[in-house]
């Protein structure tokens, strides 16, 4: 008879594979009469916690849904027209369903082993496909991490193809604001300078090696950047293009105007807000240019049978013989959110995409026939989907209020314009309604004849030529039972935990338990602006909130940022605090960073776009950190000594006893510890890196939590920090994450990753 009417919280029971008496079975085969006494014996005692960690005990899955669904419910869900590189989607529903809501997509490793994962690697071959075409450049990699990241990379690609001494960056002023801040955050180790201004008036002269450009501009213009190219391309200088993927559809591709790289997002291919991420940035660029490009390739062999084969044909692996040579830090990318943008190209082909875009365009000269008639004003030009209006006769807040009360945001230009940026999901009765806004409209104002009225028509040199995406494989599949047929074609060619365990790694010690991935499709989470205003977030804000407190909790740390939407860009973040912290103390000469020769590849690959110089500790015949040669190192650099990058436990497992020596050397000399969170499941309620003397950590939560790792990303890379590196969290120019003014700069265009 049950004596409680509590349900069980059996999350353990149903997700941990391992009954108890299989778990005492394998404890016995390795020599110990429980668990606790390997543990004793494996986990050295001067590092283990003492007692329980302070957290909320744990729930049934229904409970924690309910949960969740009261957080979503104090997130507010309205249209969202503030652009800046995010827009409300329509993700079609074979592509949620059977793409984004599938284990057989979501849970598959990194494709290192390309014969169980030739589905993934063509559905990733065709994203590189379709961005080559509508960029109109030579090769594509199989995705980044956002806009703003893409951008950065692309910037280390130029100043790696200039002369040495060649270190100045222009940015045109009309690029996106978390793209700029982004770039001079990546910029500042690396020794160059970012000057930011009017594009017009740049001067190619001694010292520039590239120049980047929105296309179309964070206001909404389409601008003819071809008379810059040829001065650049005169000059030697490298011409990046942030580039809206959508547009690309109707406008001239950079590639065919003079660009050298473009960069973006491919968000708005069915991929949901999510609050900012994650999304598949893309890059795309000359071919001159493709042994710089970070990431992967997909390219295609053929097997021992003379079939067509796909493979990674350029991976960062390299990054295993490169280490502190690597240009990039990125090691994966975001795969699973990269395919789903490949299969909503798929899914409508070129003809469907000209449509949508065209469809956004009219709505656009639509609103823009109606506010000029109105008597407000519209910078005269060419535009996609955004309009900037300086509201006549009213002020800008009057509509901005008038706006929030018909649940439209809208984004303010702080100088009395508005912005206003549509999307595939607008129709007339926004238009109507935005209209209204401006006080505009009304009952005498016909929407049909406004709509018949509107000029569409592109000129030259503006108007797109080419033809793209002509492969059959975008011409093939617009039915939905096509479509589902192919997505399940290719989803039978991987392995993924549908199927078997995956042995390859930390990655896959992991759960993707159904009940954590239901939230991510609620459109209470997933159709969020990621620059919404706050009294629309709260849900989000407690869940952010929750999960920094519980991390902290974890990893015996003050203070958390999630904005790292990467472990390699955890990483990255965690050594460019302990800079701002070390310049901050006047010892920003410091620069050497100690790493274990055993160290994953992204650990030196950071430390280098984070400016530092890499020192290499040996290890002795066990694999550990040689503690004599660490010293020895340690001491040669006293001076200059920033950091040490360790994992623990290391790579090869195990809990070193020396850890605790090994961060009082570093901290003796004037150094801090960064810890590789790669391994951080196996110190969970066991000891952590604050307990052990790091002073911060990055977490790879698509290791020891829940984020599905999707065949090569969506990652999450979350820091922790110590009291003392507290106030240099990141920052963000438009929704900031730490309003500390010793923050440091952006590492992602979300505030939260």
């Amino acid at each position: 008879m049950p004596t409680s009417i509590d349900l069980p919280a059996d999350f353990e029971r149903r997700h941990i594979g391992p009954s108890p008496a299989e778990i005492d079975r394998m404890v016995r085969e390795v020599g110990y009469e429980s668990l606790g006494d390997l543990i004793d014996e494996v986990v050295p005692r001067a590092i283990r916690m003492e007692g329980e960690l302070e957290l909320p005990g744990p729930v049934p899955e229904a409970e924690l849904l309910e949960r969740l669904r009261e957080m979503a419910g104090r997130n507010r869900v309205w249209r969202s027209f503030i652009g800046m590189g995010y827009h409300d989607t329509v993700t079609p529903g074979v592509i949620l369903r059977n793409i984004l809501e599938n284990p057989g997509w979501y849970t598959q490793y990194t494709p290192y082993q390309a014969e169980i994962s030739q589905g993934r690697l063509e559905a990733l071959l065709n994203f590189q496909t379709m961005v080559i075409d509508l960029t109109g450049l030579e090769i594509a990699n199989a995705s980044l991490l956002d806009e703003a990241t893409a951008a950065a990379e692309a910037m280390h690609m130029a100043h790696q193809e200039a002369k040495r001494g060649v270190d100045t960056l222009l940015v045109s002023e009309l690029c996106h604001p978390q793209t700029i801040e982004v770039l001079r955050t990546r910029a500042r180790p690396l020794g160059i300078e970012v000057v930011v201004g009017p594009h017009e008036t740049f001067d190619f002269g001694d010292g520039i090696f590239g120049v980047v450009v929105q296309y179309p501009t964070t206001d909404g213009r389409v601008l003819d950047y071809r008379a810059l190219t040829a001065r650049a391309r005169e000059a030697g200088v490298t011409v990046i293009d942030c580039a809206d993927l959508m547009s690309l559809a109707l406008l001239t591709p950079p590639g065919e105007w003079g660009a050298d790289i473009a960069v973006g997002n491919t968000q708005r291919f069915g991929v949901p807000m999510g609050f900012g991420g994650p999304h598949a940035g893309y890059m795309a660029c000359a071919a001159k240019l493709t042994r710089k490009m970070p990431g992967r390739i997909i390219g295609i062999s053929k097997d021992a049978t003379g079939k067509p084969a796909y493979r990674m044909a350029i991976q960062t692996r390299e990054q295993h013989i490169k280490r502190e040579r690597a240009t990039s830090n990125i090691c994966t990318a975001q795969a699973l959110l990269a395919i789903m943008a490949s299969m909503y190209g798929v899914y409508h082909g070129p003809d469907g995409l000209r449509a949508i875009a065209g469809r956004i365009r009219l709505l656009t000269q639509t609103l823009r026939s109606g506010l000029l008639g109105a008597g407000h004003t519209i910078e005269d030009g060419l535009v996609f989907d955004t309009l900037r209006v300086t509201p006549v006769g009213r002020d800008a807040g009057a509509v901005m209020a008038a706006a929030l009360a018909r649940e439209i945001n809208l984004r303010d230009f702080d100088d009395g314009s508005l912005g206003i940026t549509l999307d595939e999901t607008a129709d007339t009765a926004l238009v109507a309604d935005v209209l209204a806004c401006f006080g505009a409209g009304g009952e005498e104002t016909n929407i049909d004849e406004l709509l018949a009225s509107a000029s569409c028509d592109i000129p030259a040199p503006f108007a797109r030529t080419s033809d793209f995406m002509t492969h059959p494989v975008f011409n093939t599949h617009h039915a939905e039972t096509e479509m589902l047929r192919y997505i399940y074609k290719l989803q039978g060619r991987d392995l993924s935990l549908a199927h078997a365990m995956i042995p390859l790694g930390s990655c896959t010690m992991k759960l993707n338990a159904t009940s954590e991935m239901l939230p991510v499709t609620w459109p209470e989470f997933a159709n969020i602006h990621p620059f919404a205003p706050a009294d629309q977030t709260e849900g989000y804000a407690e869940l952010f909130t929750q999960l920094e407190r519980w991390l902290a909790e974890i990893t015996g740390f003050d203070a958390v940022s999630l904005q790292p939407n990467a472990g390699s860009q955890g990483e990255y973040a965690g050594l460019m605090v302990i800079r701002a912290y070390l310049e901050s103390r006047g010892e920003g000469a410091r620069d050497v960073c100690i790493i274990p020769s055993s160290a994953h590849g992204t650990n030196p690959a950071s430390a280098v776009i984070a400016g530092m110089r890499v020192v290499v500790v040996g290890c002795d015949k066990h694999g550990n950190i040689d503690v004599d040669d660490l010293r020895a190192k340690a001491d040669a650099n006293r001076d200059s000594l920033a950091a040490l990058m360790v994992t623990y436990p290391s790579t090869h497992g195990v809990f070193e006893e020396a850890i605790t020596e090994i961060c009082k050397i570093i901290h003796d000399r004037g150094g801090q510890v960064y810890m590789d969170g790669a391994n951080m499941n196996a110190q969970v309620g066991l000891t952590s890196p604050g307990r052990i003397g790091d002073d911060v950590c990055h977490l790879n939560l698509h290791k020891t939590f829940c984020i599905p790792h999707g065949g090569g990303g969506p990652g999450v890379g979350p820091i922790g920090v110590a009291a003392h590196l507290t106030p240099f969290l990141p920052g963000h120019p438009v929704v900031s994450s730490n309003t500390d003014a010793r923050a440091m700069g952006p590492v992602a265009a979300a505030p939260w990753g």
